[in-house]
């Protein structure tokens, strides 16, 4: 690296204020950043330092074709990095794993009332000149069962929304001990129980390998009909296809989905055509008060990183030369 930083700031990283304030002469931003891996690669050549969110595809051809020293990425999936080929080429990935933690949790219960409560239902029919007696009357929340399927920073902050309404907490996570579920009183049991009993099964689980296509047909049969199913996680958690099939023939009673197979969603996506599904544009992170305390800490991180100083080791995905504290 140059004295100068070469500094490419994805253009869904915001605010970028508090960012930019956190950096010093040294970096020479601009904002941007395609999607489409081939344009990316352009996108990036003589660039050092990259700030991102999950909409840019970083592969190991984006990643091997850069002169990266260090991806600072907003919130707690990596699946949009490969991480090996990062570490491969002695690229420092730092992220925010947590921080934006209660804000997903709090979208996931505002998606889950939003379709219980009938919320579009109601507005569609204000909007073509209907009352409310034209509209079913509403599912409540309180004192419902409610399945959470992972329970890591997302899940267990949901239960403990949910313990306002008195709602039994069934949840599933491999990686997750009886003791982790203590305080916030969830059951802690298998995929099946949780799919089955719940009256709501919100999705808070990692994109992995052994996640993606977790919830295909054979789960979604297996819900109630009277259930309704969330997804505030990742898109590809959730065969769509199969989603909307389920719709379709009334075998669950609705949706509420802030990411997607395909994002952005398409307009002509069928999704779109049910007014017992709510859907929003992969927002469920982005409240002001989360997204500036990330932005704060990442540019914190990536000075740190470049002046040689150790970082908090639950900061760091990979560390190519950058000192870890634990």
């Amino acid at each position: 690296m140059t004295d100068r930083l070469t500094t490419l700031v994805d253009q869904d990283v915001k605010p970028r204020g508090p960012l930019q304030a956190g950096l010093d002469d040294r970096f020479d931003v601009t904002v941007g950043g395609s999607n489409v891996p081939a344009e990316l690669i352009a996108d990036l050549e003589g660039v050092d330092v990259l700030f991102t969110t999950s909409r840019l595809p970083l592969t190991e051809a984006v990643i091997e074709a850069s002169s990266l020293s260090i991806i600072a990425k907003i919130g707690t999936g990596l699946d949009s990095i490969d991480l090996e080929a990062a570490e491969e080429h002695g690229v420092t990935v730092v992220y925010t794993p947590g921080m934006n933690a209660r804000s997903v949790a709090e979208h996931a219960l505002t998606l889950l009332l939003a379709v219980k409560r009938n919320v579009r239902i109601g507005g569609n029919a204000l909007r073509d000149g209907k009352w409310r007696d034209e509209v079913p009357n509403a599912s409540p929340v309180t004192d419902t069962t409610v399945g959470i399927v992972g329970f890591g920073n997302v899940g267990s902050r949901l239960a403990g929304l949910l313990s306002g309404f008195t709602a039994e907490v069934l949840t599933s996570d491999p990686y997750v001990h009886e003791i982790d579920t203590d305080v916030t009183g969830a059951t802690l049991t298998d995929l099946e129980t949780v799919v089955s009993e719940s009256d709501a099964v919100v999705v808070t689980a990692e994109l992995t390998a052994e996640t993606e296509g977790l919830i295909d047909a054979e789960v979604l049969s297996t819900m109630k009909d009277s259930a309704v199913l969330v997804n505030t996680a990742r898109g590809p958690i959730v065969d769509q296809d199969a989603l909307i099939e389920a719709l379709d023939a009334g075998s669950i009673a609705g949706a509420g989905l802030d990411v997607f197979e395909e994002e952005p969603l398409p307009a002509d996506s069928r999704l779109h055509e049910f007014d017992n599904v709510v859907v929003t544009p992969h927002i469920a992170a982005s409240s002001e008060v989360a997204r500036t305390n990330i932005v704060e800490t990442l540019a914190d991180l990536t000075t740190r990183y470049l002046a040689g100083e150790p970082l908090p080791e639950r900061f760091v995905a990979t560390a190519a030369d950058a000192p870890v504290q634990e």
